[in-house]
This record gives C-alpha cells, structure tokens and sequence, in this order.
C-alpha cells in the first residue's frame, strides 16, 4: 500500500492523498481487529498496525509536496515557453526589420533563423528547417565562419567576401561563451556602404569649403616668405627659392583639384616612404618659415610605412601649423615625435597650449 499511495499522490497532483492514506489506515486496522477478534492476531500487533498507518500517513504528505512542487515547476516552465514565444516572435521581428543581413547559424553549421535580406544578397533558402546547411547555402561565407572559428580577429575584418559576384562585409559574433556553440552572422552589403559614403562626403563637401581659404594660407605663408627673400640672397638661393615658390604653387593647384576631387571617388596611392627623410623634407620645404618654432624626435631613423605621400604631407602641414598656432607663449617648441610599437607606426605632434 505504501507504493500505491505514493503514485496516487503523485497522479491525483496532491488531491484526496490524505483520504487514500486515511482509507489504508483504517483498512489495515479493521483487518488488525478482525485478526484479534478471530484469534489469529495478539492484540499488541495493534502497534504495529499504528506505525504502518503513520508511515501511510508520512508518504501521503511527501507525495502531496512532490505533486506541488512539480505542479509548480510545470507552470513555470509553460510560463517560460510563454516568454520564449514572445522574445523569439520579437526578435524575429527586429530582425526582418534590419537592414542587414543576418543568419544565426548552430555549432552543426544548420542554418536556424534568417531574415528576408539574407535571401536579397544570397539568394532563397529552399531546404527543409533541419537540413539547411551554411555550406551548402554559400560555401564563401561557411569558409569565413570557420575561419573565424580558429580565428576570432577574422571575424572583425572590414575587407569583403566575394559571394556570388557580389561584395559583403562579414561580421560574426558568438552565440554564448564559446564561438563552437553557434553564431549570429550579420552581413553587410559593401556597395551601399559606398553610396551612403559618397553621399555623406557630398554633405562635407559644403562644409569644406569654408576651410579651403585655411589649406591655402599655409603653401601662400611659404611663398610669401621666399618671395622676400628674394630680395637678399644671391643666385643660388633663388633657384632654391624659385623652386619652392614653384612647388608651393603646384601645392595650392593640387589642394583646389582635391576639393573638386571629394564629388569623385578618386582612390589614393600609397607608396613607401622614409619616414625621417620625409618629415626632414616637409620642413625644409613646406614648414620652412616656422622650422625653428619645431623639434624633431625619432627613436627608429629607418622607419618605412605605405601611405599616400600627397595627403600624408598636408596632415602633417595642417597638424603642426595648428600646433604652432596654439601653443602656449614661452613655452618648449612643438615636438614631432615619430616612434614605433607592435608593427605601428606612431607621428606625435605635441604643442603646449591649453
């Protein structure tokens, strides 16, 4: 009976426990009576027969609490199917609504959810739930994902996956503490990242413009000092100085062509440069009226780097002259510190202004 009562606490959910253990408790005392009266039984197995009705007792009440506590757990889990419902409805929702692509992809490579702009860039998705696989669906994207499985620094690459003809920037983010679980893939459409930037450099363009009159002054200050020192030096410095004049012109021509240029997509042309021979240059040349105002510190003197000479030289020109104009009166001479560290390349231009 003790075995009978305890699944029928547990299948009645705690209802009428306490009557099935009352029904086997007097049971089993008319059947110890009945025994006495019969003469099959000593009346002190009367005890007996007390303990096993509390022992009934005893397992009704723990059925009884198992049958609560299980209730309970039941309608927290059917309240939390509830909530997951909802937050999956929602985020599905979100998700559509992005401008994205994204793909959330299981530790099996199974594609789990999508949106509609994963199938704007890679195509339909025309497999069963279970049998969508990355690989099969866009084999380009399934390699980045393992690599960025071995690689977690891939994953945050700017540079574009070729998929399909077409240019995506790919962004991978763990679902999790660890990137084999799963991942949430978020795909970026790099042509309209291009037209967005092309629009917002038309926006600055109008802004610049107020700002070419400040590109312009430094190349003038340049030709405006040699063209007086013209007048005191002899042959040889004025070829030098004529030379510059020239330079410095061409320079005022290259900085109106550039302004029209930003309404263009014109790329750069990085090319090697000796770091300390080039900033030597820049202010015998192009700083050449304020060099005395300037120190140079370089703790590496054969530093090369890839960059655009043209633009590289009119940030350098812009930052010192800046620097020059800011600094504070009797203070030390604007620093050009060029020092390196893990594989970069650092140009300091420190003034001591407010």
């Amino acid at each position: 009976l003790l075995s009978a009562l305890a699944a029928a606490g547990l299948i009645s959910r705690g209802r009428l426990t306490l009557f099935y253990a009352s029904l086997a408790s007097i049971a089993v005392l008319i059947e110890q009576t009945a025994q006495v009266l019969m003469n099959l039984a000593p009346v002190t197995q009367y005890v007996q027969a007390g303990f096993l009705s509390i022992g009934y007792f005893a397992t009704a009440w723990v059925a009884h609490t198992l049958a609560k506590y299980l209730v309970a757990t039941e309608k927290l889990a059917a309240q939390r199917e509830i909530d997951l419902a909802s937050m999956e409805e929602v985020s599905q929702l979100v998700i559509q609504d992005m401008d994205d692509g994204v793909l959330v992809v299981d530790e099996y490579g199974v594609i789990r959810q999508h949106n509609a702009r994963v199938e704007d860039m890679l195509g339909p998705l025309r497999r069963p739930h279970r049998s969508r696989l990355l690989r099969d669906y866009s084999p380009a994207l399934a390699q980045r994902l393992e690599e960025w499985r071995r690689n977690p620094v891939v994953g945050f690459n700017p540079g574009a996956t070729i998929i399909q003809g077409e240019k995506f920037s790919a962004r991978f983010v763990p679902v999790g503490l660890s990137r084999n679980v799963g991942a949430v893939i978020f795909l970026e459409d790099i042509t309209r990242v291009e037209a967005q930037a092309r629009q917002m450099k038309l926006a600055a363009l109008g802004r610049l413009t107020a700002n070419i009159a400040h590109e312009i002054r430094n190349p003038l200050a340049a030709i405006v000092q040699a063209n007086e020192l013209l007048k005191h030096s002899d042959l040889e410095q004025q070829n030098t100085l004529r030379h510059m004049i020239g330079k410095q012109t061409k320079r005022i021509d290259s900085i109106v062509q550039d302004t029209l240029g930003l309404a263009r997509s014109e790329r750069t042309y990085p090319i090697q440069i000796e770091l300390n021979d080039f900033i030597k240059t820049l202010l015998d040349e192009d700083l050449s009226d304020v060099k005395h105002a300037i120190q140079l510190k370089s703790s590496d003197l054969s530093l090369k780097l890839l960059f655009d000479e043209k633009q590289l030289r009119q940030v350098l020109i812009n930052l010192v002259r800046n620097a020059l104009r800011h600094n504070a009166p009797h203070s030390p001479d604007v620093l050009i510190n060029i020092h390196s560290q893990t594989n970069k390349i650092y140009i300091d231009v420190i003034d001591y202004g407010e």
